[in-house]
């Protein structure tokens, strides 16, 4: 038993971590590509993103905080944000999906997270890519199983391995 164990860690797992980064870009990528083509973010500029940002400073579940950022940054630069939203979506998912800046992608995703949160959506597709960020971060090296950082040499060391950062103890 413990012998297969050890052969699923050393064989299977960087596989499913892989998939999983793959399948992370790939939900990144679409998101960005989405509001381009679909939700015209482009065809019609600072629209949607007006309307979204004058309905999340109405939620009651907004922190009062987060509605002062609204109306006070966001709106005032909805025509930026409008671009560089989608851009930055689509380039954080081609990004993980080849495995480069990874740890810098994940701490970016989790901060666009933090911000659709505080605005007082949560749906399911945000769910899962929430989840994903904090699974990614939580198999350390194994993150970097077939990426392009471990190819230029900017993985971790075969140290951090544990795919349970909480339960590895390193001096």
């Amino acid at each position: 038993m413990k012998q297969s164990a050890a052969l699923f860690k050393l064989y299977a797992f960087p596989y499913l971590v892989l998939l999983m980064r793959i399948l992370f870009g790939v939900g990144w990528f679409l998101a960005g590509l989405t509001k381009i083509t679909e939700k015209s973010w482009y065809s019609k500029p600072g629209i949607f993103l007006h309307d979204y940002l004058i309905q999340a400073a109405q939620k009651p579940q907004t922190p009062d905080f987060y509605k002062v950022f609204i109306n006070e940054i966001a709106l005032n630069h909805v025509m930026f944000l409008n671009y560089v939203i989608p851009v930055v979506q689509i380039a954080i998912g081609i990004l993980l999906m080849v495995g480069l800046f990874i740890k810098q992608d994940i701490l970016f995703c989790l901060f666009m997270h933090v911000n659709f949160i505080l605005s007082g959506n949560m749906n399911l597709t945000s769910l899962v890519l929430y989840t994903s960020a904090f699974g990614l971060l939580l198999c350390r090296s194994y993150t970097y199983a077939y990426s392009l950082d471990r190819a230029f040499g900017r993985a971790p060391s075969e140290r951090e391995k544990s795919p349970a950062l909480f339960l590895s103890h390193h001096p």
